[in-house]
């Protein structure tokens, strides 16, 4: 047995922190993406010690200078825990949503149903940074936690001592103390802000508020899913709120409506209008109480 996974075994904290963590069962081979992060480096180093087969996925994204000295001290942590290794190199030119891009890039690449080390620091952040973008009760209830993501009920600050306790360097990203990013101004800015009006740490407050959305989310989905967002009659007559969200849920593709979009559409369906434009060069019209969606031509 690798030593550093040995020592991680035998380690109080790794046990402590396993028992809040939902890993599949034990044997289950997995595939972790692993930055070199602190975040990463635990999920890869409690999938280890939990007892299943991992293969440590790296992405070197090529935006800074020594990124692919960063895949070397990942497959030396691979070597380590008794993992398999894989590394990929993307594109990435510097510009307007690189975070987006980055993270779309690195999805492309890495295997379907790969494990991720997202915290509940990072769920806090997401729900805030989609409160700022004036989300919906979706957007608000943040992450789901599912097998992808087995540390959501983990502390940013859990993942650290996990690291210190091993003796473990973890990668720092400059880019996490770059304020040109949203998430890293409501991490460095407006997390202690918050923390310090309410007198408190607002990460599990948050992450609590997310759970109840996120029930609630579940629910409407379900009364929505019984509407026909297609016909008219039926979307124009049912309560405002199921009525918005048959609708989006109907118009989705890879990211949902503005609202703006959605009440224009309902207007279509109460005969406002006999049809609108919905972005992507489509638009939805209306003929014998049925709405269709129709691509646009020029």
């Amino acid at each position: 047995m690798a030593a550093l996974l040995a020592r991680a075994q035998a380690l109080p904290l790794a046990s402590e922190l396993l028992i809040r963590c939902s890993f599949p069962e034990p044997s289950t081979p997995l595939d972790c993406a692993v930055s070199g992060g602190a975040d990463s480096v635990a999920l890869a180093v409690l999938a280890a010690a939990h007892g299943n087969p991992i293969t440590l996925w790296h992405v070197d994204h090529g935006l800074r200078h020594n990124s692919s000295a960063e895949a070397r001290v990942v497959e030396s942590l691979a070597t380590e825990i008794g993992a398999m290794f894989e590394s990929r190199r993307v594109h990435l030119d510097n510009g307007p949503n690189l975070e987006a891009r980055a993270r779309t890039a690195r999805y492309e690449v890495l295997p379907r149903g790969v494990l991720t080390g997202h915290t509940a620091d990072d769920q806090a952040e997401t729900m805030l940074i989609n409160l700022l973008r004036g989300a919906s009760s979706s957007g608000l209830s943040g992450m789901r936690s599912d097998p992808s993501r087995p540390l959501l009920s983990l502390r940013r600050s859990e993942t650290l001592a996990l690291c210190a306790a091993l003796d473990i360097t973890p990668i720092v990203d400059e880019m996490n103390d770059d304020s040109r990013f949203l998430r890293v101004r409501v991490r460095k800015e407006l997390l202690p802000l918050i923390n310090d009006i309410a007198a408190r740490d607002i990460v599990p407050v948050l992450v609590r508020q997310a759970d109840l959305l996120r029930q609630d989310d579940d629910l409407l989905n379900s009364l929505a899913a019984e509407i026909d967002p297609t016909d008219a009659l039926e979307i124009s007559r049912a309560p405002l709120a199921l009525a918005r969200r048959a609708i989006r849920n109907w118009l989705t593709e890879e990211h949902p409506p503005d609202l703006a979009t959605v009440d224009r559409v309902l207007e279509v369906a109460r005969g406002d209008t006999p049809g609108c434009d919905i972005g992507g060069n489509r638009q939805v019209r209306r003929t014998a109480q049925r709405l269709r969606i129709e691509s646009i031509t020029t």
